[in-house]
């Protein structure tokens, strides 16, 4: 097995696979990509047994075609070290592969291909088409309320559901619910739910561009993948029942604020700097012409910001975690936020000023 090609063209799919990576597996494969020579084409494959990444170049070959496993983290190394336009030759001699570009060689270490894992092969029973920047939209709008390392595993991930036009993505920690939804005419889809884990929603973040091409979604009863033109990506799905989470959407909301999200995301990022670190709570007292934040720390130190408002109702003050509050800022890309608020006991709505294709509820929290 002898092949060559431009460090550019094995740079980018190494590092397209690279995110399924083991680093500390007690399985020395699963630190190594499996390079798959057939012809002019080379198939790289990296997994952790939960995730798997593939991704493809185009080679010169000099001899019969072949597999072998080669340990990622120092190739990416060497790669990532050499000039731009090296010319890199491979040579497989039994358990080495031996590398050459200039005046440069290096020799590694390899496992065989045939230990290297599979994920099982499975149909898909959930199949439709995307844009690249729907998808990221559609993960990026719900990825930050997840939970991490929760006992309720099913936490540790994001619900994708499919119904009908519309494709929904819910995440929720139990403090806090994002759900957002894309609806496309051209979609019939069946009911489906399914639970990615935490892991495969942030490898679809770095793998994703925020371009208008399209990605083939895959649903099977057991894993979800993502196919592309430059690579294939597959996760396991996490085994387990999603909250219903309608049953917390609140119900009750009858006074409504709408902010300038920049205004309101600035003063509240002031007044987190003095808040109590462990639990970032903050105080928002709303009246009819200003909004008061205020926030405090055990060293009985004090943030307080106003802000100018419109609030036609009787005033209403709430505790809230101000990081949960400005994550939901952040996410939202629209100028304008709605609040929709009952009183201090009761959870808040806050939507995007006018598209409401995401919506987040954040509870509340005693001060």
């Amino acid at each position: 097995m002898k092949f060559s090609l431009n460090r550019e063209l094995l740079l980018k799919p190494l590092l397209l696979v690279s995110g399924a990576v083991e680093r500390k597996s007690t399985l020395p494969i699963l630190g190594n990509i499996l390079f798959d020579v057939s012809g002019q084409s080379l198939t790289l494959t990296a997994t952790d047994l939960e995730l798997e990444m593939v991704a493809y170049a185009t080679v010169d070959n000099h001899a019969e075609d072949g597999k072998i496993t080669i340990p990622a983290r120092k190739l990416l190394d060497i790669c990532k070290s050499l000039p731009d336009d090296s010319m890199l030759t491979f040579e497989a001699i039994n358990d080495v592969i031996k590398i050459s570009t200039g005046r440069s060689k290096y020799s590694l270490s390899t496992l065989p291909a045939s230990d290297f894992p599979n994920i099982e092969e499975w149909q898909g029973d959930v199949e439709f088409k995307l844009l690249k920047s729907e998808l990221l939209r559609l993960i990026e709008s719900t990825h930050f309320s997840m939970a991490n390392q929760d006992v309720r595993y099913y936490l540790n991930g994001m619900s994708i559901e499919t119904e009908g036009h519309e494709i929904r993505s819910v995440a929720t920690d139990g403090h806090r619910l994002a759900i957002c939804k894309i609806s496309n005419q051209e979609l019939e889809l069946p009911a489906r739910q399914v639970i990615v884990p935490r892991k495969g929603i942030l490898e679809i973040i770095r793998l994703l561009d925020p371009v208008d091409e399209a990605v083939q979604v895959f649903l099977g009863a057991n894993h979800i993948r993502i196919i592309d033109n430059e690579f294939s990506f597959t996760s396991k799905l996490v085994d387990g029942r999603f909250p219903d989470y309608r049953r917390v959407l609140p119900r009750n909301g009858d006074k409504i604020l709408n902010a300038n999200k920049d205004e309101l995301r600035q003063v509240l990022s002031r007044a987190s700097i003095l808040s109590n670190e462990k639990f970032k709570g903050v105080r928002l007292n709303f009246g009819n012409t200003e909004l008061k934040i205020t926030a405090n720390n055990p060293e009985q130190e004090q943030a307080e910001e106003i802000i100018g408002i419109d609030f036609p109702y009787e005033e209403v003050e709430i505790g809230f975690n101000v990081s949960y509050v400005l994550d939901v800022l952040n996410a939202i890309k629209e100028t304008d936020v709605k609040f929709t608020l009952a009183d201090a006991n009761s959870s808040v709505v806050i939507e995007g000023g006018e598209s409401g294709e995401a919506l987040y509820v954040v509870m509340p929290m005693r001060l």
